[in-house]
């Protein structure tokens, strides 16, 4: 098999490159990444990911790590099979490109954080920072009231079609949906309705089955 994900379940990066090959209904191989052991730090996997992060990436002869970067690859290599998740349309592809910055400047930056403090602090026997979680709910607010704008006027963030700019927010908006910053999306009823539904995207729901039961 050609595709080869570099990863491991339980990484919301690892999710994302997988919703991107789902989606194009790419075949693949995850090859599990042993973080207990280090392996991520160790030569092998540094040739790589010179910065011993996952995912990393491989297709024949290229190999790519930043899972952002691998989507939008993965859009544009397998452009004519599954879901378009990048418009051919120069106009319509920079709208979700703005959009897909967004994500990575102004939500990523607080959801990590909130999901780090609300999830995996307690799934690691750790403590949440209250003080964290209210810093950067708050830092969360206006991102989410510019969304919700946002999608009275069109579908998607990128427009009326399912693209990257939505996909890229899978992962950290699963997991605040099992917190109390759901209530967030809760309160912007376009917010919610985009969540609820991509979310619910057969592509998304086949990573979410690879979570332990």
């Amino acid at each position: 098999m050609a595709v080869k994900v570099f990863g491991f379940v339980g990484s919301n990066a690892t999710y994302r490159v997988l919703a991107s090959l789902y989606e194009k209904n790419v075949d693949f191989e995850l090859v599990t990444v042993n973080m207990a052991a280090w392996e991520h730090k160790r030569p092998r996997f540094l040739a790589r990911n010179p910065f011993g992060q996952v995912p990393a990436f491989e297709d024949g002869d290229v190999s790519l790590f930043e899972s952002r970067a691998i989507t939008k690859y993965v859009a544009e290599a397998y452009a004519d099979k599954g879901t378009s998740l990048k418009s051919k349309d120069l106009k319509k592809s920079a709208i979700e490109g703005v959009w897909a910055e967004v994500e990575a400047q102004k939500f990523d930056p607080a959801t990590a954080k909130l999901t780090w403090e609300l999830f995996f602090k307690p799934l690691f026997g750790m403590t949440t920072d209250e003080a964290v979680v209210e810093e950067f709910s708050k830092k969360l607010e206006p991102v989410l009231d510019v969304y919700e704008a946002r999608l009275t006027e069109c579908k998607y963030l990128g427009g009326d079609s399912f693209s990257l700019a939505d996909l890229h927010h899978l992962p950290n908006t699963q997991v605040l949906m099992g917190t109390k910053v759901k209530s967030q999306f809760d309160a912007r009823p376009h917010v919610s309705a985009w969540a609820a539904d991509i979310l619910a995207r057969p592509a998304w729901v086949k990573v979410t089955s690879l979570l332990p039961k």
